[in-house]
């Protein structure tokens, strides 16, 4: 199938705004053979509202402040102790804190508090994999495979769990609005495939952002009130969801080119921040930037519903951690860091030292 990229600001917000013209129901896509399902993201409205409704009432602002505010803190805390007991003063941040927390606030997430954080994370890396494996790879579809089984034995616990006790948590959300199992379980994989990536590049991004800009970096620490811009310009700069798919439901015209019915889109978020009309000097970080929209989660009736949690559990929480606690941290500049991903695209590797 065809496959037309939208890169501009103006065309991916056009996009993001007519979910009647592009559709999330994408035909021939990857995601829900990786997945074992197709989840609400591949839906429209209404049947992608309907369920929607019960996942947001627990992700909103408020609820994030209520309920998970003090779980990501006393996360954050005892990772940040683990990563600086079991070191002599280096590190490398995503193995020792950033890939460790985003797991386990996603696990207390989604009402799996016992399960082993790494295990959580390698479904999240094998569901991506297998939602990109466009190539058709055996391999890939064989670690798809093995998580499913394993999220599912964990789901079979925490379903009947949850029916019995009824929690704040995505799961039992899902469960008390009604949904059928087999759509609560894909939508839960959903939510670990993404909720894992984003937070945990967050956090490396952030550091690695600061620590090239010294004097945005003695700005936020001499005022925590802007570590709200600086978690919001290091998503514009480095979206955390570098593209989106969607399908055309009928011919439409973008920027004076003709897209037929039927045609698959990629809207590339990432090249869309950094859109020379809508943004100056994009390439550069700068948390003083006026505020302004950015795609960094989407927009629309499909944005991020894990963004309130990102920015919480990182902008507000793990990041602001980190330099109060280690007020030296920085990048080790004698060791290699390695970026990885695309669509998913961060630090799996940034040493430190403090």
């Amino acid at each position: 199938m065809k496959k037309v990229l939208i890169s501009t600001f103006e065309g991916c917000s056009f996009g993001e705004r007519h979910p009647e013209i592009f559709s999330s129901n994408v035909s021939g896509g990857t995601m829900a053979k990786a997945l074992g399902g197709r989840p609400l993201i591949r839906k429209d409205d209404p049947e992608h509202a309907s369920e929607r409704a019960p996942m947001n009432r627990t992700l909103r602002p408020k609820q994030i402040m209520e309920i998970w505010a003090d779980k990501f803190e006393i996360n954050a805390r005892r990772y940040l102790a683990e990563m600086v007991s079991n070191s002599q003063g280096a590190a490398d941040l995503n193995a020792a804190y950033a890939a460790p927390l985003a797991a386990k606030n996603l696990c207390d997430m989604v009402g799996m508090p016992d399960v082993e954080p790494l295990d959580l994370a390698r479904w999240s890396v094998d569901f991506i994999a297998g939602t990109g494996n466009v190539l058709d790879r055996q391999d890939i579809w064989d670690r798809c495979e093995r998580s499913r089984a394993e999220c599912d034995a964990a789901l079979d616990e925490t379903v009947a769990r949850l029916r019995r006790h009824p929690d704040p948590s995505i799961t039992s959300m899902l469960l008390e609005g009604g949904m059928a199992e087999d759509q609560v379980r894909n939508n839960i994989k959903l939510t670990i495939s993404g909720g894992m990536n984003e937070p945990q590049h967050m956090i490396t991004n952030m550091v690695w952002l600061l620590d090239r800009s010294p004097d945005q970096k003695a700005a936020v620490l001499a005022d925590p009130g802007l570590w709200k811009q600086a978690f919001t310009e290091a998503a514009r700069l480095f979206s955390p969801i570098g593209m989106i798919t969607r399908q055309t439901i009928a011919d439409v015209e973008i920027q004076g080119v003709a897209i037929p019915a039927g045609t698959q889109i990629g809207m590339i978020l990432s090249s869309a921040n950094r859109d020379s009309t809508q943004f100056t000097n994009p390439d550069q970080f700068d948390i003083h930037r006026p505020p302004g929209t950015n795609l960094a989660f989407g927009s629309g009736v499909h944005q991020c519903a894990g963004k309130w949690a990102a920015q919480k559990a990182i902008g507000d929480i793990a990041v602001p951690l980190l330099y109060r606690e280690l007020p030296g941290l920085k990048r080790d500049k004698s060791q290699q860091e390695i970026w990885d991903g695309w669509v998913f695209r961060g630090l799996t590797s940034l040493p430190v030292v403090w």
